[in-house]
């Protein structure tokens, strides 16, 4: 490819000028995090500016801005990492945000995707030329494709499953043809999509028929195929099972370089303040690839301009971590982007105590006394048979191509490298181990925590194999763990693309198997089955609680929290309408047998579908999506419009638990009688099963919003950054993507942010969302008047006692001299007030909350509500606490 051709960098003239109060900003304050694409762009963020200054964020957090497929919806389908997306505004529309963002105070993050980009042979340039040349291109070292495939018909060639039809069927109907484009190159045309197009040397005419197109195309840099052959005959690294992305090799040095020129322009030049980064597990060396990063940002650091040049460059990764993993210290990064988080908070304020009636209604719906471990566990032997069948023959071929090589070892048979391999990545508690992939003494060796997870699993999978099966888990232990040889004599390091290609596996078959197939079969609470928690977990306990936040607080107090993402399952504040759930337990079992009951006739006219699993999934979907005004449904357009967003979540959770077919094999009659019976659920000439669904979310809707104003007060002032989620500062009771991905109404939210009636008002007035949103503005305007009390202080737990001592979870902030006392209530359920979100003053009766050892008598205000609290003998009364508001956040007067 000639330099011409290659996408350039643009250079840019002007750099910003910071506010002086920008100077120490380098780690955001608080961030709100906003989905950028074609109705979204630059100019609309810029717009919204003034809001985000005075709701208190300190940082725009943008979903990638990078040039992704014309019309993405959330640019993780890069095509040009060298330019900033022209559907959003290009360059000059970032640069006029920042520079907006700058002149009210504002910093700005930018989500990258190192991982993988759009395998798009029309608007990825590096793909095309890829197609074009194969292993000749100067992009052929790029992407992850296995240019020596244990299929000879693939070797040197790249498998594109495009084809809606097996490819003689797409021939013979003529389908595919030669053409010319508009410069009067050859390409090769299906549909919409062009694809180059080599002609033999000397040779200038097209072929005119199937037969001689056939001939041309054996010819080609790739193979087509039919669609459904990806899964299995794949020769090149995808993200997780999709095909249209191809995996990335950031551990060669030019890619790098090439996919993170632009960032590190904008982040020397001033443009942004940090990064997150996207599926850093995806990556061959994610500890490496992290260190790399942020040395190139501290270098980058002194040619930054005046006043930014101090600023530590804040570096989050989006990372999964399991119940009792920790994240690395060595990888020098900020910390995660805060599912981990988002599990804690929610699991605090759930009752562990709902457990077992909770567990007697799912065995009685979905007739399954199996635990949680076993849905993943069937989950994990599904996707790898049916899902990953390329990704894992790929890795069982070369494991036994390297077994051949050694004389101790030549005697393990494929068959049994399989089983063994099945039964230990099956066995994988976390989403994947961190071996270096690199020959023997380049590696740095800090694997403590990667030997004990894999020692575990390996202990659990040897019970399931045969003798030779056996000794084939110890070759593959040896070769996962031990320093790996030198290069071949060729040069090339196989045996580390092979120890790289396995872990990389990992995830991809954690997050299908769990996230993507266990979340959407085992339904006992649905507020649990969320991108980063446990569902076989219904609570946590507050002692717990404390003891994350006090290790957070030590190791991780820049890392981002967050209660809501773009990937989450379902919004922030259904997840705390299901959590009275856990604490209403009997009277929740009471209600869904009613139900039952009424539903049988019906169920028994349609015994096609849906089930007792998907019937109990879907009861609680609808009262965890039910609007907080409930009379926002007596417009028909309005129940429509529910009824529209909860058969789109129906369909998708059908397919995803892949019990009733799935995305590539839908069972389109179950699917059916699915989609009519929700409908039917409103019918009815005494008040519908819909309508009493929807009297259930009311009547536990205060209990549910005292819940999310716990939530968002603990969001805010534990240790670490909190992201807001775009529109996310009034009720979200938002369903997984692409639910949670619509639009908020800006100007609604810009005119409430406006109005100050006070707390009485929001508070009766509760089912509005204002009373979120001011809560949210008040506690960042907290953060803003004393940003090193957050951002540095100590994490203190605070213990309460009397008859309700269980409701309440308090701790305490301390710097230096300054110290805040956060308290909220929880489990409230049987307590709370019929119409408002909190527990009667006179309820809490001998309640009080004890300072500690550090605490100190006299008079605390609550920054919220401005009132003032008494501590005497070193205790607050709950009844004066929590007088006004479920919360409270006090500051020594």
């Amino acid at each position: 490819m000639t330099d011409a051709a290659r996408p350039a960098v643009p250079a840019n003239p002007a750099a910003p000028t910071p506010l002086a109060d920008l100077e120490h900003a380098g780690v955001p304050r608080a961030t709100a995090r906003l989905q950028m694409h074609a109705g979204f762009t630059f100019a609309d963020a810029e717009a919204l500016v003034p809001y985000y200054a005075d709701l208190g964020i300190s940082h725009l957090y943008l979903s990638p801005i990078t040039t992704a497929r014309p019309g993405s919806t959330h640019g993780y389908d890069v095509t040009d990492f060298t330019r900033i997306n022209p559907e959003l505004g290009g360059e000059a529309g970032f640069v006029a945000l920042a520079r907006r963002a700058r002149e009210a105070g504002l910093g700005i993050v930018i989500d990258i995707v190192p991982n993988h980009m759009a395998a798009d042979a029309t608007h990825n340039s590096w793909w095309r030329d890829v197609l074009a040349h194969g292993p000749q291109s100067d992009f052929a070292h790029y992407f992850d494709i296995d240019w020596q495939a244990p299929d000879p018909d693939l070797r040197g060639k790249v498998l594109l499953p495009i084809l809606g039809d097996p490819y003689q069927h797409t021939l013979d109907a003529g389908s595919l043809t030669a053409a010319r484009n508009d410069a009067g190159e050859p390409v090769l045309r299906y549909g919409d999509l062009d694809l180059p197009l080599s002609l033999p040397p000397g040779v200038d005419a097209l072929p005119e028929d199937s037969a001689a197109l056939h001939r041309l195309l054996e010819r080609q840099h790739y193979r087509l195929a039919w669609w459904r052959t990806g899964a299995a005959a794949l020769n090149w690294r995808r993200f997780f099972e999709i095909t249209e992305l191809a995996g990335v090799r950031e551990e060669a040095d030019d890619v790098f370089e090439a996919v993170h020129a632009l960032v590190f322009r904008l982040y020397r030049e001033g443009w942004i303040d940090g990064l997150r980064i996207d599926h850093v597990d995806g990556l061959a060396d994610p500890a490496g690839y992290c260190r790399r990063v942020r040395e190139r940002l501290d270098l980058l650091r002194p040619g930054r301009p005046a006043g930014l040049a101090r600023l530590h460059p804040w570096l989050v990764i989006e990372k999964i971590l399991g119940e009792n993993e920790a994240l690395p210290r060595g990888w020098q990064v900020d910390g995660t982007t805060g599912y981990d988080f988002m599990d804690e908070v929610s699991a605090v304020l759930h009752d562990v105590h709902g457990a077992g009636p909770l567990n007697m209604l799912w065995m009685q719906i979905s007739g399954d006394d199996r635990a949680f471990p076993a849905y993943v566990l069937a989950g994990r032997h599904r996707v790898l048979a049916r899902h990953l069948v390329a990704e894992f023959d790929g890795v069982v071929h070369r494991l036994h191509a390297l077994a051949r090589a050694g004389a101790a070892t030549r005697d393990l048979t494929p068959h049994a490298l399989r089983h063994a391999l099945t039964a230990f990545l099956c066995q994988i508690p976390v989403y994947r181990s961190y071996y270096a992939a690199v020959p023997a003494g380049q590696a740095s060796r800090d694997c403590a925590a990667d030997d004990a997870m894999v020692q575990g699993a390996a202990g659990a999978a040897r019970a399931q194999l045969a003798p030779d099966e056996s000794a084939a888990l110890d070759f593959i232990l040896t070769f996962l763990h031990d320093e790996l040889p030198a290069a071949d004599d060729d040069g090339e390091d196989r045996a580390g693309k092979l120890r790289a290609r396995l872990q990389q596996l990992m995830p991809a078959l954690a997050a299908k198997s769990t996230e993507d197939t266990a979340f959407y079969r085992y339904g006992r609470l649905l507020s649990r089955n969320e991108v980063g928690s446990d569902p076989g977990t219904v609570g946590m306990a507050p002692e717990r609680f404390h003891d994350r936040m006090r290790a957070r607080s030590a190791h991780w107090p820049h890392a981002m929290l967050a209660v809501a993402t773009h990937d989450h399952k379902r919004g922030e504040d259904a997840r705390m309408r299901l959590a009275v759930l856990s604490e209403l337990a009997d009277e929740w079992a009471e209600a869904v047998a009613g139900w039952e009951s009424r539903l049988a006739p019906l169920l028994a006219a349609s015994p096609h579908g849906p089930d007792g699993v998907d019937r109990l999934m879907l009861y609680q979907t609808l009262v965890g999506a039910w609007p907080a005004d409930g009379d926002a449904l007596n417009d028909e357009g309005a129940q429509r419009a529910l009824i529209d967003r909860i058969q789109a979540w129906q369909q998708k959770a059908i397919r995803e638990a892949k019990r009733h077919g799935s995305w590539t094999h839908p069972d389109t009659a179950y699917e059916a009688a699915c989609e009519a019976f929700l409908p039917a659920l409103a019918m009815g000439d005494a008040g519908s099963v819909l309508e009493d669904i929807g009297r259930f979310a009311a009547r536990i809707g205060p209990a549910a919003a005292l819940n999310s104003l716990s939530q968002t007060l603990l969001h805010l002032t534990a240790p670490g950054v909190p992201d807001r989620y775009q529109g996310n500062e009034t009720w979200d009771f938002s369903l997984v993507d692409p639910d949670n991905r619509r639009a908020p109404d800006y100007a609604q939210l810009r005119a409430r942010l406006g109005c100050r009636a006070g707390w009485a008002q929001w508070l009766e007035h509760w089912r509005d969302g204002r009373i979120k949103q001011q809560l949210i503005r008040s506690v960042l305007a907290a953060r803003r008047a004393q940003p090193e009390l957050f951002a540095l202080g100590s994490y203190e737990p605070l213990a309460a006692s009397g008859e309700l001592a269980a409701s309440v979870l308090a701790f305490c902030r301390r710097h230096g001299s300054a110290q805040a006392v956060v308290a909220v209530s929880r489990l409230a359920a049987r307590h709370v007030e019929p119409a408002l979100p909190r527990i009667p003053p006179h309820c809490w009766r001998d309640t009080g909350l004890h300072l500690g050892d550090g605490g100190a008598d006299g008079t605390w205000t609550d920054v919220l509500t401005g009132h003032t609290v008494s501590a005497h003998a070193g205790w607050f009364r709950a009844r004066d606490l929590f007088a006004v508001l479920p919360v409270a956040l006090l500051v020594r007067q």
